[in-house]
């Protein structure tokens, strides 16, 4: 059921087709690797959302006022990680296509301060046919910080695969 792999710059998790991808309903998938949320990544996100709160983009000024002493993340920022966190965990070798569909009870219980590090902690809650060639699949995500109790982000993330 899935060969596990954990060289860098593959999936950690992967599973030939639909069929063994089915299994993998209702079960846990393996911890994804650290990724640290940098300054760079915070003002890149700014530029590419237009949100320029200064409690993002403005260090001198969050270490003065903020209560948090250095910047944020954009609560955004963690879910949009989702992506590529998911990609680096699991790999179905069948797929042909896949695409992002939606997302359901998004919510940022904490804030990820810069230079933190987060990573993806993850199920598979339910699997369905779509279309003739096509799954929905609906993934619990929960962006974890490292050192917290609290996560950045807990959603349930909805993507369509296509063979």
């Amino acid at each position: 059921m899935g060969e596990l792999q954990d060289k860098s710059g593959m999936a950690k998790l992967n599973i030939k087709d639909f069929q063994e991808l089915n299994t993998w309903a209702g079960q846990e998938l393996p911890e994804g690797d650290w990724v640290v949320v940098t300054q760079e990544m915070i003002n890149d996100f700014a530029k590419a959302t237009q949100d320029f709160q200064w409690i993002h983009v403005d260090v001198e000024k969050s270490e003065k006022y903020s209560p948090f002493k250095k910047p944020v993340a954009h609560g955004f920022l963690s879910l949009s990680l989702l992506s590529k966190m998911l990609g680096d965990l699991v790999k179905v070798n069948s797929v042909k296509m896949g695409v992002n569909y939606g997302l359901n009870k998004v919510r940022f219980p904490s804030p990820v301060l810069v230079d933190s590090r987060v990573r993806l902690l993850s199920g598979i809650q339910g699997i369905e046919a779509y279309g003739d060639n096509g799954v929905k699949v609906l993934w619990n995500c929960t962006v974890a910080i490292e050192n917290s109790d609290k996560p950045a982000c807990v959603a349930e993330f909805i993507s369509l695969m296509f063979e």
